[in-house]
């Protein structure tokens, strides 16, 4: 393709308005590299700043910025370098380089008000579908990457690797290869571009063309069903179990996933329950979040029963069912707080609970106590299985689970429910029971209420 032609059909795809700033993703290869030369010809190289990424892990890592200082001063456009140090256990290597990368893009672009814009290609993005089709059954999976997402916009789509290099030897502009782009026994990607796409063109040639096809193809009826969605959901988080179960399958398959994948996306963009770093400029990382089990698993979610519970479903999520509601979370579940001590009177903080014991009229209430059976202090702890108590008015020892089961304690928050004990007694859970021994008497002459506040 003639460069200029490759020029025209990036101006005429509107991603690279005149005179709008934006943060060009330089690595110093061929598509980056094409990437940053459109938009210096487009935009104008005073909108731009150039993004570099040092990670330090490769020999050739400081010539490589060396040439993207190089080409930054030839194109007159202002070059940021960022030099990561890879913390002890960050896990994947590309994803963690990916974060970081994103993260840092995201930051310059919410400081001047821009867009950052990524050099994938119309190559790429038939290796994303291929990759996730594998790693990632299902309908989201063959959508491939969209030319626009939040502030990331991706002006080559459209065109091949090959168109890319063309233009840079046409512009007389140099490039660096990443050899690890080229190791198939290291890394799934390098083996789906240098295994698989040439197996699939040995059996057709246009298996690529094909593949980019049906994934336009894809987007486009992805919007009707995705308005679907949005119409059953009405901007909810959540769904009652018992409509979900009543939707057509490959509906209740759509929100089931929708709201994971949303779940997932927050956390992203909070910097929660998923590794890296936040992200509230809307630069989404350019894998969006894919949560193929809550499709999968929907089944086992839906016979979880009146009692709920929550279900692991991997990718950093878990689907909870709360009072016959289905939610979805990202992030390991609340872990139990220790034990603290409870003056009488005081009050003391336990996780996200503030527990209080503060002088009341001698009367029965909720969670009024005799203040003589409570002594001088209390335990306030977080529940253990087997725990039992003996309920005011109920007669006998219950099990705590068969209590919370009775008065519809989700099971996901009954690990960080705070717990009232004296003397290895229980003598008061808010919203379930009061023990037996502690109730006020017509010999209590001091009472104390107890309240536990959830923390706003």
């Amino acid at each position: 393709m003639e460069p200029d032609a490759l020029l025209e059909a990036v101006r005429a795809g509107g991603l690279l308005p005149a005179g709008e700033p934006v943060v060009v993703l330089l690595s110093g290869g061929r598509d980056s590299v094409c990437l940053l030369d459109v938009a210096t010809r487009l935009v104008g190289a005073p909108a731009i700043l150039t993004l570099h990424v040092n990670y330090g892990l490769r020999p050739e890592a400081d010539e490589d910025e060396a040439h993207c200082r190089a080409l930054a001063g030839q194109l007159g456009v202002e070059l940021e370098v960022e030099r990561p140090q890879r913390p002890k256990g960050a896990g994947n290597l590309q994803a963690w380089a990916r974060d970081v990368r994103y993260g840092a893009a995201a930051r310059l672009a919410l400081r001047r008000g821009a867009r950052v814009a990524a050099g994938h290609t119309a190559t790429d993005q038939a290796e994303t579908v291929l990759y996730r089709l594998a790693a990632s059954p299902g309908r989201r999976a063959l959508l491939g990457m969209p030319a626009r997402d939040g502030r990331l916009v991706r002006p080559l789509l459209d065109f091949t690797r090959e168109d890319t290099a063309d233009y840079c030897r046409a512009r007389g502009l140099g490039w660096r290869d990443d050899p690890t782009n080229q190791d198939p026994d290291s890394y799934a990607r390098a083996r789906v571009r240098y295994r698989l796409v040439p197996a699939l063109r040995a059996i057709h040639p246009a298996a690529e063309a094909n593949v980019l096809r049906t994934a336009r193809q894809l987007r486009e009826e992805a919007e009707v069903l995705d308005e679907l969605v949005r119409e059953v959901l009405g901007g909810a988080d959540r769904i009652e179990v018992a409509r979900l179960a009543a939707l057509p399958p490959a509906l209740r398959r759509l929100v089931a996933r929708r709201l994971a994948e949303d779940a997932a996306a927050r956390a992203e963009r909070g910097g929660g329950g998923r590794q890296g770093p936040p992200d509230p400029g809307g630069l989404r990382d350019l894998q969006a979040p894919l949560v193929p089990a809550a499709g999968a698993r929907l089944d086992e979610l839906l016979a979880l029963g009146p009692e709920g519970g929550a279900v692991d479903l991997g990718d950093g999520v878990r689907a909870v069912v709360e009072q016959g509601v289905l939610r979805f979370a990202a992030g390991a579940p609340p872990l139990a707080p220790g034990a603290v001590a409870l003056p009488v009177p005081g009050r003391v903080a336990f996780g996200e609970w503030e527990v209080r014991c503060d002088p009341a009229a001698p009367q029965p209430a909720a969670g009024v106590l005799d203040a003589r059976t409570l002594g001088a202090g209390a335990t306030v702890r977080a529940w253990r299985p087997g725990d039992r108590m003996s309920p005011l008015g109920l007669g006998g020892s219950r099990t705590l689970q068969d209590l919370f089961t009775d008065r519809k304690v989700p099971r996901e928050g009954r690990r960080t429910l705070p717990l009232v004990e004296v003397g290895g007694e229980i003598a008061w859970v808010p919203g379930v029971a009061t023990g037996e021994r502690f109730r006020i008497t017509s010999a209590t002459r001091s009472a104390v209420r107890l309240t536990a506040t959830r923390a706003a």
